[in-house]
């Protein structure tokens, strides 16, 4: 079994029940989440969306490959009617697996650990409030030191509090 890390989110529809659809989806294929982070509103990253984004992060235990999991989560994208049209666009769902374990794996298709984490505020935010301690397996250094070094500036808010979260 190894820990599937996973950033879920959009900005088409009605956001915020897309984000807990996905989940529903997720948990029916590879169980229940080992932890959720809080639901943060996020400005759209990489200049080609018209709205701000809805993103959580999500973790999950699986014995499925990688490219299975990459075909599942596809999957659900499409049946929440994601469209692929512009790379960075708007979209209803977009689900990005972070990491695989400590699996460091790089083909035409899928990079993991997914290769712009250490760029991205929306995603370091919400990855520090539920595995602040895990060590990135490519950069070397714990999540909460990326997000410490990050030099995106982009606005990262709480939407809605984890309720598996305490305080």
């Amino acid at each position: 079994m190894e820990k599937l890390v996973f950033i879920i989110g959009g900005n088409l529809g009605n956001r915020f029940s897309l984000i807990k659809s996905a989940k529903i989806m997720m948990e029916e294929v590879f169980g229940p989440t080992i932890a959720a982070s809080s639901v943060y509103e996020t400005e759209a990253w990489g200049g080609k969306s018209s709205a701000d984004y809805l993103n959580q992060v999500l973790v999950f235990q699986s014995s499925f490959d990688p490219f299975k999991v990459l075909e599942i989560i596809q999957g659900i994208e499409n049946r929440l009617e994601r469209k692929r049209a512009i790379k960075w666009g708007d979209r209803t769902m977009d689900i990005d697996l972070l990491f695989y374990g400590n699996l460091c794996l790089e083909t035409e298709n899928l990079v993991i650990p997914h290769p712009f984490i250490a760029r991205r505020r929306f995603v370091l935010e919400p990855l520090n409030e539920v595995m602040p301690e895990f060590i990135h397996p490519k950069e070397k250094i714990e999540i909460r030191q990326l997000l410490a070094n990050c030099k995106d500036a982009s606005k990262v808010s709480t939407f809605k509090k984890s309720p598996e979260l305490p305080g």
